[in-house]
């Protein structure tokens, strides 16, 4: 289990045992209905804030995606400040059920990152890569170059990073979590050849996305 969920499991189960003590050795009715329905949330957040490991490529220039979910857009980019040039952006929605560990793609350095106060709109929605509550996080790798986006969704009101400027971080190293539903973008050089399409479902640390190119 991600120890991020620690904090809202713990209680729920305590609620759910005191509830069901209750339910137990008094004759409230009203305990009948309160006690299934903890237990249920307690249930929900064990699925919710699983934490499964997961094998990486064996190829070392495979790039992964940082997050599981579904793809739901390609976007090319005039200009990125950090890319240094045209960019494509690659977002995953991920929904409640889906793990939301996210993981750094590819081997690197970080430069910086940043937080961004902003809407909620549904992380399915096209705007919300431009307009939501996000997180970004900058990295290179010698001359490669590529950012992750955490956006906060219509749900989601909580996003960590772990990631430190000046770190060298490693494919597959836990980069943060975003709590409920949520969306990652990722934004590469326009060299990048991607191996996914729209539609696809892919898994953090584990699916290929794509190669760098020359």
């Amino acid at each position: 289990m991600a120890p991020e969920g620690r904090i809202i499991l713990i209680p729920l189960l305590l609620l759910a045992v005191l509830f069901s003590a209750g339910w137990i050795w008094s004759d409230q009715s009203w305990l009948k209905w309160i006690t299934p329905a903890l237990w249920l949330l307690a249930l929900f957040s064990l699925q919710f804030f699983r934490d499964p490991p997961r094998q990486l490529p064996e190829d070392p220039l495979a790039f992964v995606s940082p997050a599981d979910g579904r793809v739901v857009a390609l976007e090319n980019i005039d200009h990125d400040e950090h890319i240094g040039g045209p960019a494509q952006r690659i977002s995953i929605f991920l929904s409640v059920f889906n793990v939301h560990v996210q993981r750094v793609p590819f081997a690197a350095q970080v430069d910086s990152s940043s937080y961004h106060k902003g809407r909620f709109l549904a992380a399915f929605n096209q705007q919300a890569s431009h307009e939501n509550e996000h997180a970004a996080t900058y990295f290179r790798s010698g001359d490669k170059r590529f950012i992750v986006r955490q956006i906060a969704g219509l749900l989601a009101r909580r996003i960590l990073t772990y990631m430190e400027a000046g770190s060298a971080v490693a494919r597959g190293d836990r980069l943060g979590y975003i709590r409920f539903g949520s969306r990652v973008d990722v934004v590469l050089p326009s060299s990048f050849k991607l191996s996914i399409e729209i539609g696809d479902s892919v898994k953090g640390g584990e699916t290929v996305i794509g190669y760098f190119g020359s």
